[in-house]
């Protein structure tokens, strides 16, 4: 126990990988997976249905309350029909925001999903390199471990031998 060595273990340190830049970093190196395909093929006409029917709304809302606003003036004794106006044109606004953060939030998801997915793959095979370094380390310490047990043991043998010649 106490002829082990007291030197501090060396750490070789490898980089992995070099940054690219440029549009290669954006782009990812293999074709889009089948789930990838399919999310966009999905999910890009529902956003633009969505901000179609925002624009839309919006479009129709700003035509009420232009042709609803003379009337408005005219009849302003008339409470009952001036709030339901007030009322259609609320909720023409709220429901023209929400198709439009509908629409946006599913198209900013896509974007989202493709960082994640090519973030995902480069970070299995950064893990799967690790690994067989690792693997190859141990190998190697393994096999300098039995060399040197198989000389050991030589040497032992051959002391024996001696001593029992003499």
């Amino acid at each position: 126990m106490a002829d082990r060595t007291q030197y501090p273990h060396q750490v070789q340190v490898h980089p992995s990988s070099r940054y690219e830049g440029g549009m290669a970093t954006l782009l990812p190196s293999k074709g889009p997976s089948t789930s990838q395909i399919l999310a966009v093929v999905t999910l890009v006409p529902v956003g633009g249905v969505l901000l179609g029917l925002a624009g839309l709304t919006l479009l129709g809302t700003i035509i009420g309350l232009v042709v609803a606003t003379p009337v408005f003036l005219l009849f302003s004794p008339v409470l009952v029909p001036a709030a339901i106006t007030v009322a259609l044109a609320v909720t023409g606004f709220l429901t023209s925001g929400a198709f439009g953060l509908t629409g946006l939030s599913s198209l900013s998801w896509i974007v989202n999903y493709f960082k994640q997915g090519r973030t995902t793959m480069e970070q299995l095979d950064y893990t799967k390199r690790r690994i067989q370094e690792r693997a190859a380390e141990a190998a190697a310490q393994v096999g300098q471990k039995t060399k040197e047990a198989g000389q050991a043991i030589q040497s032992k043998a051959q002391e024996t031998k001696e001593s029992a010649r003499t």
